[in-house]
């Protein structure tokens, strides 16, 4: 069954307003990570291989506080490794948190109500409200 007209503008609405928050999401969190560098990568494996070491030689010797140990600085090896770097444009996870804080006009809009979220709610309320009579 079609959709009508009036059905059709409001996917197409909704739609729009999927994407352009989509778009605001991802413009404000955005591709903050960075690539690992090499050097990371590099140190980090070192470092993860002689956590491995430091555990098989715990294990081999039945020293557990050499094996939790070993794991731990593993452990520490594999976040070196994934790390990314820091660059100066890119953003900080304070950065997000203090633009998702910052009031913006849509979030005036929700505080007043008259969001077309809300808009559609109410659309809906009333329909269920005339089906039901």
């Amino acid at each position: 069954m079609p959709l009508s007209e009036q059905e059709q503008r409001l996917l197409d609405e909704m739609e729009r307003n999927l994407y352009r928050n989509d778009a605001d999401f991802v413009s404000t969190a955005g591709d903050q990570r960075g690539r690992p560098s090499y050097r990371s990568i590099a140190i980090g494996s070192v470092v993860g291989i002689l956590g491995v070491g430091a555990l098989v030689t715990g294990v081999v010797l039945q020293q557990p506080v050499v094996g939790i140990i070993g794991f731990v600085v593993m452990f520490a090896g594999v976040m070196i490794a994934i790390t990314p770097r820091k660059h100066h444009g890119t953003l900080t996870a304070e950065d997000v948190l203090k633009e998702a804080q910052r009031p913006s006009a849509s979030k005036k809009k929700a505080a007043s109500g008259g969001t077309f979220m809300n808009r559609m709610n109410s659309r809906w309320d009333r329909r269920q409200d005339d089906r039901g009579e």
